[in-house]
Parts: structure tokens; C-alpha cells; sequence
């Protein structure tokens, strides 16, 4: 899964793909560096940021979503959002999964509409909000915790008629967690997957790797990589990503040589 963000404050792109051309350009490479899917978002969720008006959002991603209902895209669109009308927006325009990091609960509108649509969604684990999420986040067990509020969030998609093959669940690296938390969440994805819902993980360029490696964002792809991979090796399959290319190809030698084994 690309990541395309049209903001102009996304902690890794600082804004360089919020211009439409920008945008479009990123998303065909995307698709040539071999991504299965692209998530667009128009509003960042980095630790500390604040919500964006919905009319903002729809302003950011208007060129695009008008590009992709006239010509199509030249892959799949998951929009990153969890407002209903922003996800609604996106659908018209030809989305196939809504990625939500509240896991419909947010917004009551937002499960029942992906139902509707026969879109697919993403419910991913949050403790706070992403102004409030790494002030001090706290679990007695993370692992259990987490599986436990994602179990309930997948029920309660299941029961706003989303069939269970087209809910996928996020365990939510770096949102409301500590370096230990997400290393014992890393470690034991097979627990979420034991749920029966595919498991996306996102550990791109994270600030974990700062506090693991004492790499500043532009170090942090070795380890973005590696913890990628031992998700994977633990169950994971999706990965959420900046460097798409750098990332298929690892997984793809990775498979190669499990497959050798």
C-alpha cells in the first residue's frame, strides 16, 4: 500500500505532492514501483496534529478525484480518512477501501456508508487522538489490548453489514504507543491475524526508529525495511509505505528466498 498524501505538513513528504500535478505524478510512480493499492490522504495524523475541516480536505483532493472519475487511476485508491463524507467523495471518484485510523468511530456514518458501497475498510487501533496519542499512552497488556478493541471495532463493521472478508485490521504502530509497545505488537501480529481479517501495518520512516537506531527521518528506511519484513514473516499482509519501490522489492526477494527454503 503507497502512501500519497496531499497535505502540505505530512511529516515525511513536507508537502511536495499537495499540487495536483504533484499528486497525479506520485500516484503513476507509485503504480510502476509495484504497489497493489495507493492510500490518498488530504489530512495528517502525525503525533500532535489537529483536525483538518472537511471542506479543507475536499479542497486538497478535488483535482485528483476529478482526474479519477474522468480517466481513472492507474491503480487501486484506498482514501485515508474518517469522516464519512470525505470517504463518500472518494467512492464517487472510484475508491475501493476506506482506511480508517478511529475505526468508525469518528464518524456512525462512515461504517454503514462503506456497507452501502461495497467498499472495503481499514480499522485501525488509536489510543487518544493524534493531538493526545503519545502523551504518555499506557496498556497493561498492549498485545491483548489492542486485539481485544480491534475485535470490537471488526464486530461492530460486521454488524453495519460490511461483510467480514472486506474488513482489515491495523494494529496502529506509533499511534498511542510507546518503542516497546509497537516492538511487542511487531513481534506478535499473528495474534491479530488469529482474528480472521487480513493485518496492514505501517511502521514507514516512523519516530521509532529514531528512538531504536538514532536515525533522523531520512536514516530510517533500513529500519522501516526490516520491521516490514519481520511483520510480514509474523503474518502481515499488507505494508503501508513511502518507498514503495524499496519496499516490493524487498518483500518480493524475501518471498523468494522463503520459497526456496
Amino acid at each position: 500500500m503507497g502512501v500519497l498524501n496531499v497535505t502540505p505538513d505530512s511529516f515525511f513528504d513536507r508537502g511536495r505532492h499537495l499540487a495536483p500535478d504533484a499528486a497525479w505524478a506520485r500516484l503513476e510512480a507509485i503504480a510502476v514501483e509495484g504497489a497493489a493499492i495507493c492510500d490518498v490522504g488530504a489530512e495528517s495524523t502525525r503525533p500532535g496534529s489537529e483536525p483538518v475541516p472537511e471542506a479543507q480536505q475536499l479542497a486538497r483532493l478535488d483535482a485528483l478525484l476529478r482526474a479519477m472519475r474522468d480517466g481513472g487511476a492507474p491503480l487501486p485508491i484506498s482514501i485515508d480518512t474518517s469522516r464519512a463524507r470525505i470517504a463518500e467523495a472518494a467512492l464517487d471518484a472510484g475508491a475501493v477501501l476506506v482506511n480508517d485510523v478511529t475505526a468508525g468511530r469518528d464518524d456512525p456514518r462512515l461504517l454503514p456508508l462503506v456497507a452501502e458501497r461495497g467498499a472495503a475498510v481499514c480499522l485501525m487501533h488509536m489510543q487518544g487522538t493524534p493531538a493526545t496519542m503519545q502523551d504518555g499512552p499506557r496498556y497493561a497488556d498492549v498485545v491483548r489490548e489492542v486485539r481485544d478493541v480491534l475485535a470490537g471495532r471488526a464486530e461492530a463493521a460486521l454488524a453495519a453489514g460490511v461483510p467480514g472478508e472486506r474488513i482489515l485490521l491495523d494494529p496502529g504502530i506509533g499511534f498511542g504507543k510507546t518503542l516497546a509497545h509497537n516492538l511487542a505488537l511487531l513481534g506478535r501480529i499473528g495474534v491479530l491475524r488469529e482474528l480472521g481479517h487480513p493485518v496492514v501495518v505501517g511502521v514507514s520512516r516512523k519516530s521509532m526508529f529514531q528512538r531504536l537506531l538514532g536515525r533522523p527521518l531520512e536514516g530510517r528506511l533500513a529500519g522501516s525495511l526490516a520491521a516490514g519484513l519481520a511483520a510480514v514473516a509474523r503474518g502481515a499482509d499488507v505494508l503501508r509505505a513511502h518507498d514503495v519501490q524499496e519496499t516490493v522489492d524487498a518483500v518480493r526477494t524475501w518471498t523468494a528466498v522463503s520459497a526456496a527454503a
